[in-house]
């Protein structure tokens, strides 16, 4: 057997794999997406994706716009939106300068700190959240949005920080030399001459954020108590307790599929620099 016929036996055998990895992945979606045209009998009589021909059920959809007794999807929407993109913006920027300073400048104690960002990798999200309330607790700022975001603008994500340092490290120290011989300081070099580089690893930090932050039930379930304050989290929470005694499940999946969407639709816009910051974020100098 020649070479080139094994290359090309393995290259099948690849992608007969991850082929097979995706679909199996991607089921329990196309599942939920089907599940949402579906009435309960079909959901659990079957695996099957779509529901039968004859018993396609579009109501589901309009039925879950309208989220709760008082409010729509647009409302949760948003209310998400109020606090996730201060988050996304808080997240990005302070991350970015942290691991600038940290991965460009040598200062005294340089390497406690970056071992403290990496020990605070392994801690549990819990840990953080019972001081944070206590804090905002005493500054008046529970049941606000800014509860959700204010500690995002001070680096604390430990884990984007070293996301950043890791592909900064894939970037030759001669930009900054070049750039400091120019005559720029460190944020014009920064912002200037870096951040252009760092793309795909920014936005990769600001989708992971947004995914996160959508995502996120349990820090609204502590900070925000009103329910004019409620976001699609909570709101979908809800559909499933206001149901009469027998749930309809096809809304359900409706309305998770509504709340999915927008960050289906960002992922696949930015999913070439996402797999590039991904990949690149483990290399080295």
């Amino acid at each position: 057997m020649t070479y080139a016929k094994k290359e090309k036996i393995n290259a099948v055998i690849r992608y007969a794999i991850l082929i097979g990895v995706g679909i199996i992945l991607i089921y329990p979606l196309l599942w939920m997406i089907g599940s949402s045209f579906k009435e309960n009998q079909h959901i659990f009589g079957n695996l099957a994706i779509l529901p039968p021909r004859g018993y396609w059920n579009f109501d589901h959809f309009r039925n879950a716009w309208q989220l709760s007794h008082r409010n729509t999807m647009m409302f949760y929407y948003m209310n998400t939106l109020r606090f996730l993109i201060p988050r996304v913006v808080g997240t990005v920027i302070s991350c970015t300068v942290v691991a600038f300073a940290i991965g460009r400048f040598s200062f005294p104690g340089k390497k406690i700190v970056f071992t403290i960002v990496l020990v605070t990798l392994l801690m549990p999200e819990l840990a953080f959240r019972i001081p944070i309330f206590m804090l905002y607790n005493r500054l008046g700022l529970v049941n606000t949005f800014a509860s959700l975001y204010i500690h995002d603008f001070f680096g604390v994500n430990s884990f984007f920080v070293f996301m950043i340092i890791q592909f900064m490290r894939t970037v030759p120290r001669e930009l900054d030399e070049a750039a400091v011989i120019d005559g720029c300081g460190p944020l014009r070099t920064l912002f200037y001459i870096l951040v252009p580089v760092l793309r795909p690893i920014i936005i990769t930090v600001g989708l992971l954020t947004f995914m996160w932050g959508m995502n996120d039930f349990q820090g609204p379930l502590i900070f925000l108590r009103s329910p004019e304050n409620h976001v699609l989290a909570q709101g979908l929470r809800n559909l499933i307790q206001v149901y009469e005694e027998v749930p309809q499940f096809g809304r359900t999946f409706a309305a998770a599929f509504m709340g999915l969407a927008p960050t289906l639709a960002i992922f696949f816009a930015c999913s070439r620099y996402f797999v590039e910051g991904v990949t690149q974020s483990g290399g080295k100098e």
